[in-house]
């Protein structure tokens, strides 16, 4: 069953590695959070993040964290190498944790990639996504949870 809206933030607790970050992030309280699964193998997760990282550099000056956690479809998408190289590739600069024991996603009720959580500034759960199409709705849930008018 999906965590339910209203639901606090989990605890990031379990991730393996973090990039981008000496250690996990330190979320502020009070503040806006958009919580990203994805894959190195996901193609769908590879067509978004370019929108994801814009999301983050419009919002961020609003109060917007994001953390991106990567959870692994297939045993090759452990690769930490991988991983690195879209980082690089896709210009990620959010917080990546590695979660390939996936219990941050368990924690999360998550088994979907890509996968998006925003949390309001009382980090509880406003708004949960799956896949390209959720992604479409994405955008709008976080300008709503920061209090800013809807676009256009």
């Amino acid at each position: 069953m999906p965590m339910r809206l209203g639901t606090p933030l989990p605890s990031l607790e379990g991730v393996t590695a973090w990039w981008n970050s000496d250690g996990p992030p330190q979320l502020a309280t009070g503040k806006v959070t958009l919580v990203h699964f994805w894959a190195v193998s996901c193609h769908i997760c590879h067509e978004t993040m370019a929108d994801v990282v814009a999301i983050k550099d419009k919002y961020a000056p609003h109060g917007l964290q994001v953390v991106a956690l990567h959870m692994p479809r297939y045993a090759e998408d452990t690769q930490e190498e991988r991983v690195r190289q879209d980082i690089e590739t896709y210009g990620i600069t959010q917080p990546v944790g590695l979660d390939h024991l996936r219990k941050v996603a368990d924690r999360f009720e998550n088994e979907y990639v890509p996968a998006f959580f925003v949390f309001g500034s009382d980090g509880l759960l406003k708004f949960r996504a799956a896949g390209d199409k959720g992604f479409q709705k994405v955008e709008p849930k976080i300008r709503e949870a920061l209090g800013l008018p809807a676009e256009g």
